[in-house]
């Protein structure tokens, strides 16, 4: 695994406008940045990212089939009891999913090591799929790159696959895509994704979250009064469940990507589950909740250096980073009132003055590409840089 410095594309904000990717640089920084970019070999990609991908999702699902059955694990993972039989019900259902993102930690020499899982509303979904793989095109005609030069990146041909598989389960319906107003970036991914559909030949719509409406009967609607019968939604499940209508879930009849149990999937008490179940496990990390008993023994020897992450955090918001018994990090955010676990500490590795993040997508529980985050900090957030990545041996 190499980080090489790269020249810009002389047009590449131009081609930015044209495709619509308007959120390149945000608050004057880049967030898009391809004066370097990281070299992988396939036998990496493979068997130290792919495969641990496909392993670590599975482990993840067989907490889930735990959760959904336990009122005692419902709690503790702050799902509102009021939505403990939707969420059951979900699950029992095996309502289908689209997407998902795993966090690794990897430096190209020993096994991945897993942060967390990003299940409900992972972004970067365009940079990832389309935007990377552009820039790939672009420098291998241009003679930059072997023309050997390839890419980890099934994303958008599975993602129009699985949207085709899933409209075979809707026939004839609409689906709604969603997110919140004023955020370009979720913007968009989801007018990425809802161009992925119509290409699938899914018949689409667009509703902010905020225009959701109600009717007498319970059933949501979009600006145009049109019942919304399926959603994706860029929205996650622990915000829907705080919102007015969630008491309108039950009869609203909504087949919802992603579906309610990924509320349990998304949520960082799994980490603790995870550890106790497959403990030492290659990929995973000793991770506890802030209040198991075993913790004022273990901050004495294993878990000295460790990290702090609320439940529901996002973005890299509201991460404590713990030295040697001292705290060296602490972001800011809106989260924390709903609980924490501890995880052992394992840095990022650095490349020059970047820790560097890999994110590994499944689409329909199928690896389907990486994406590389990178920032000057220990903690990836929203702003940190994407670099796009190649595969050459």
């Amino acid at each position: 695994m190499l980080r090489l410095n790269s020249e810009p594309r002389k047009n590449w904000k131009q081609l930015a406008a044209e495709y619509g990717f308007g959120f390149h640089t945000m608050y004057d920084e880049p967030y898009w940045d391809e004066t370097a970019y990281y070299q992988f070999t396939l036998k990496q990609i493979e068997e130290d990212l792919e495969e641990p991908t496909r392993e670590i999702h599975e482990m993840c699902l067989e907490i889930v089939d735990v959760v959904v059955r336990d009122e005692y694990w419902l709690k503790r993972f702050q799902i509102p009891q009021s939505m403990w039989q939707g969420v059951l019900d979900s699950w029992k259902r095996r309502e289908p999913s689209l997407y998902s993102r795993i966090d690794l930690a990897y430096d190209g020499r020993g096994p991945a090591k897993f942060y967390e899982n990003n299940a409900d509303t992972p972004t970067s979904l365009f940079e990832t799929g389309f935007w990377q793989w552009f820039w790939l095109e672009d420098l291998v005609n241009s003679g930059k790159l072997r023309r050997d030069s390839d890419q980890f990146n099934l994303l958008q041909e599975l993602m129009m696959a699985r949207f085709q598989e899933l409209a075979r389960l809707q026939p004839g319906q609409t689906l709604h895509f969603s997110c919140c107003k004023d955020t370009e970036e979720d913007r968009g991914t989801v007018q990425y994704m809802q161009d992925c559909a119509i290409e699938a030949g899914l018949k689409t719509k667009f509703v902010h979250i905020e225009d959701i409406g109600v009717t007498r009967d319970g059933e949501f609607t979009d600006t145009q009064d049109n019942l919304i019968r399926w959603m994706f939604k860029l929205y996650p499940w622990e915000f829907m469940f705080q919102e007015d209508y969630a008491k309108h879930l039950d009869t609203a009849k909504v087949n919802w990507l992603e579906p309610m149990w990924k509320s349990v999937l998304s949520n960082k008490a799994i980490l603790p589950l995870l550890w106790e179940k497959f403990p030492n496990h290659p990929n995973l990390l000793a991770a506890y909740f802030s209040d198991d008993p075993k913790l004022k023994q273990l901050k004495n020897s294993e878990l000295k250096d460790h990290v702090i992450k609320p439940l529901f955090s996002r973005e890299g918001a509201n991460i404590q980073v713990v030295r040697d018994q001292e705290l060296v990090l602490d972001t800011d955010g809106p989260y924390g009132e709903e609980g924490h676990i501890i995880q052992a500490f394992h840095p990022l590795p650095k490349f020059g003055d970047n820790y560097t993040l890999v994110g590994s997508w499944l689409i329909n529980d199928e690896p389907a590409g990486i994406s590389i985050r990178e920032d000057s900090s220990l903690v990836t957030q929203d702003m940190s840089r994407y670099l796009p990545h190649i595969i050459l041996d």
